[in-house]
């Protein structure tokens, strides 16, 4: 599943339930977070186009061996461009990959925002940050499309679990 959205979207706060959801019911998954990811594997990248889509892809790399071991993979990456998204689908079989959007308004985004990127990209001291001066594709077909203030987290993950059944149910038919 790849969770795509902007900061403070609740990308995070989804995977995570989702993840301790997915626990209890004895699958094995892993959770691949974009910021995680930022400070460890991928801390030699920046933010212009170029070192997204090498971010996006690496990502989708490491996803794609998880998924071979048969893991769920929960994937929380902005992932700001719908070309970057597609070239990630492009690793799996088309059953494997399902595009969540994690959707809420910029001025939601930016009243959650926990780390102040939006006051600080508005003031002019982040640049590149999406939504404000770099650019984000809102996905044109989504597997899940999930508005975050519109419904409970615990809703969302619901729908979330819905969706993992139905396409499991189908690739069992």
């Amino acid at each position: 599943m790849w969770f795509t959205g902007l900061s403070a979207a609740g990308k995070t706060t989804l995977i995570e339930s989702l993840y301790e959801s997915l626990q209890r019911l004895g699958y094995r998954c892993c959770v691949l977070d974009g910021d995680d990811l930022r400070t460890g594997l991928n801390s030699d990248l920046g933010y212009s186009s170029e070192d997204r889509t090498e971010n996006v892809r690496r990502v989708a790399e490491i996803a794609r061996l998880f998924v071979r071991s048969e893991f769920i993979v929960l994937v929380g990456l902005i992932s700001p461009l719908r070309e970057q998204r597609s070239h990630a689908r492009q690793l799996f079989e088309t059953d494997q990959f399902l595009e969540v959007f994690v959707d809420a308004p910029i001025d939601v985004c930016a009243t959650r925002d926990p780390k102040g990127l939006y006051r600080r990209a508005k003031r002019g001291e982040l640049h590149d940050f999406t939504g404000i001066d770099s650019p984000y594709e809102t996905p044109q077909y989504p597997e899940l499309h999930l508005k975050t203030h519109e419904y409970s987290p615990s809703e969302l993950v619901d729908r979330c679990l819905e969706c993992l059944c139905e396409r499991q149910a189908s690739l069992l038919s």
